[in-house]
C-alpha cells in the first residue's frame, strides 16, 4: 500500500487588489514586513528569487548570514494570478523525493475582495516539517492579510515558527 503524503489548504480574503497579493509575495520589501511582523528579536525572512519557472528561490533569513532556510524552485509563476514552486530543507535541494510544493491563487472575489489560496502539497511524513507548515503558514498569512488591508503588521512575531 502505497503511503500519501499529507496536504495544507489554507483560504482567506483580503481587502485587496490581485496585485497587491502578487506584489506581497514576490517584492522582499514587502515581505520583510510580514514574515516577522514588529518583532526585534525576528532576523525577518525574505523570498529571493526572480520568480521565473525554471529559477531557484530561498527562503533567506535578513541576518546578513546568507543562510537558506527553505529552498526550491519556481515551477509556474502567472502574475497576478498564480505562483508555484518547490519547497525543501537546503540539505534534501537533490532529492525531488522529499520536496513539497506550495501553490498560491490568487482570485478576485466580490466587494473588492481577493481570495487567496495557499496549498502545500505532498509534505514529507517529517513531524518537524509538516507542524511547521501548519503552525506556520496561517500565521504568515494573517500577517500578510493585516498588513495589507491596515497598513500594519500583527504585534509579536506571528511568523516565526
Amino acid at each position: 500500500m502505497a503511503m500519501t503524503k499529507p496536504d495544507f489548504v489554507y483560504v482567506t480574503y483580503i481587502a485587496t487588489t490581485p496585485e497587491k497579493v502578487w506584489q506581497a509575495l514576490v517584492d522582499t520589501d514587502v515581505m520583510r514586513q510580514y514574515w516577522c511582523g514588529l518583532s526585534t528579536d525576528c532576523p525577518g525572512y525574505v523570498n529571493v528569487s526572480d520568480w521565473q519557472p525554471g529559477s531557484r528561490w530561498e527562503h533567506q533569513p535578513m541576518d546578513g548570514t546568507g543562510q537558506a532556510r527553505i529552498v526550491g524552485t519556481v515551477i509556474e509563476s502567472r502574475a497576478p494570478r498564480r505562483l508555484v514552486y518547490t519547497w525543501a530543507r537546503p540539505a534534501d535541494a537533490e532529492d525531488a523525493s522529499k520536496h513539497s510544493r506550495v501553490a498560491f491563487d490568487i482570485e478576485l472575489h466580490t466587494d473588492g475582495l481577493v481570495r487567496l489560496t495557499v496549498t502545500h502539497t505532498d509534505l514529507e511524513r517529517d513531524p518537524e516539517m509538516l507542524a511547521g507548515v501548519s503552525g506556520g503558514w496561517p500565521k504568515v498569512l494573517s500577517n500578510l492579510k493585516t498588513l495589507l488591508e491596515t497598513g500594519h503588521v500583527l504585534p509579536g512575531s506571528p511568523s516565526r515558527v
